[in-house]
């Protein structure tokens, strides 16, 4: 799957290569030094605090060393700041990048957790590089889910407003059904929740609240157990539901606003009309719980098959992403298209796509006696062909002879392949799908 669980309770944490680290010892379990008879160590920790009282309050953009939640310390860069009402210098709590992570675990913290004799000068930044580096390539109205790697067509002061717009998570935590999920990303909510650390979501209609007794109130008069669409798959307990965003406009602009909050390289825009949305559900007799979804636009001149996909933190690791990718190439095959997904991809989401393609792929050439094209395999697996060839290259499957491409399959580096890319995940029982096309249904 794409990324890593960030439910609430003794989840694992996410590493850089969203891989997980096991690492979740608690604050208080944090071992301090003995203190010997003649009170040495509190006398050094007294002086050490005394001798970093000087660079307080710290500076936004200041880079230190931070205890982190594994009881280590982590270098970090100060994001942002605030001040406890009638404090003094030390009274502040600071927002922090643990500058070695993804800033899915940028969180704020508290003084006592960072350690003041590593602070280093503050450097009057630009825009950093990771946000010269940024590239969009989906930029125009009407478009609700556009995934900003970039920005090549906006200025300096521009890159700096989106920045500074993002940077600080808005809501630390939401409830949704029984969970309660520790958020990743910021998410552009409208400003009367700009006060609110958590919010409230149905899980069926996905309206968000401020108070638990609101959502209870709420959840008296909701009617919905599903999402608001057709139901086009169901499997044992699995339930794929297509959700049309002009039909189903607020849920729609709901899902968009909770997906930010677990998508970092997606901007969102309100006209979501343009979208299809295939919501994906675990089934039982309280009703159909949302798993992930992904999105799609209904009419893509560049051949996109999906838009912008997510599984939720407390389903992810469990096969649910690569699902999600299979669902939608099966659908492209009943459209009679090749599909690929919107471009660019996050390193994770590309990592994701190539698992799939690689196991799609080895399996028919696995299977297949004879010589066979990458036209005809993309006829086959509706894969773009562009994507199957770079696919096939890394895997060193594929040669350039006399003017043309010719794959090389030797059975014995296949299984190795196959061996290397893992498990392919829950499959898709096509003989369970009944749906038509868009532009069939109009």
């Amino acid at each position: 799957d794409t990324s890593t669980r960030a439910e609430s309770g003794s989840d694992p944490i996410p590493t850089p290569n969203g891989t997980t680290n096991g690492l979740h010892a608690a604050e208080d379990s944090v071992q301090t030094p003995a203190v010997d008879s003649t009170g040495a160590s509190a006398e050094n920790e007294s002086l050490r605090k005394r001798r970093g009282s000087g660079v307080l309050p710290l500076e936004v953009g200041t880079r230190v060393m931070c205890r982190w939640r594994d009881g280590k310390y982590h270098p970090v860069k100060v994001i942002e700041r605030r001040k406890f009402p009638c404090g003094g210098v030390n009274d502040y709590e600071y927002y922090v990048h643990y500058t070695e992570f993804n800033r899915r675990l940028d969180e704020w913290v508290k003084l006592e957790q960072l350690d003041l004799n590593s602070v280093e000068t503050v450097v009057d930044e630009k825009v950093e590089d990771k946000v010269t580096s940024l590239k969009m390539t989906r930029h125009q109205n009407g478009n609700c889910e556009t995934h900003v790697e970039g920005h090549e067509e906006l200025d300096a002061a521009s890159l700096r407003e989106h920045e500074e717009f993002t940077k600080v998570k808005n809501i630390a935590t939401i409830e949704l059904g029984r969970y309660e999920i520790e958020t990743w990303y910021f998410s552009p909510f409208p400003p009367e929740y700009n006060d609110c650390s958590k919010l409230f979501f149905c899980e069926f209609c996905l309206n968000f609240m401020k108070r638990k007794e609101q959502l209870q109130r709420h959840m008296r008069k909701c009617d919905l157990k599903h999402p608001p669409g057709d139901e086009i798959y169901r499997s044992g307990t699995l339930s794929m539901f297509e959700v049309d965003g002009k039909k189903n406009k607020v849920y729609g602009q709901n899902l968009c606003y909770l997906a930010k909050l677990f998508l970092d390289h997606k901007t969102l825009y309100y006209d979501v009309d343009l979208f299809l949305f295939y919501v994906l559900c675990e089934c039982d007799d309280r009703g159909c719980h949302m798993v992930g979804y992904f999105s799609k636009e209904k009419h893509s001149e560049e051949s996109y098959n999906l838009a912008c996909i997510l599984t939720l933190p407390p389903y992810q690791r469990k096969g649910y992403g690569k699902f999600l990718i299979a669902f939608s190439y099966e659908l492209s095959k009943k459209e009679g298209k090749v599909g690929t997904p919107e471009r660019p991809l996050s390193d994770l989401g590309m990592l994701s796509y190539r698992g799939y393609w690689t196991r799609v792929l080895l399996d028919i050439l696995k299977k297949h006696k004879g010589n066979i094209s990458i036209k005809e395999l993309s006829d086959m697996t509706a894969i773009k062909a562009e994507d199957i060839l770079s696919t096939l290259q890394g895997l060193e499957l594929i040669q350039y002879r006399k003017g043309q491409h010719v794959i090389c399959a030797d059975p014995k580096v296949l299984d190795r392949h196959l061996k290397a890319a893992g498990r392919g995940g829950l499959e898709v029982d096509v003989s369970k799908l009944i749906w038509t096309p868009y532009k069939e249904q109009n």
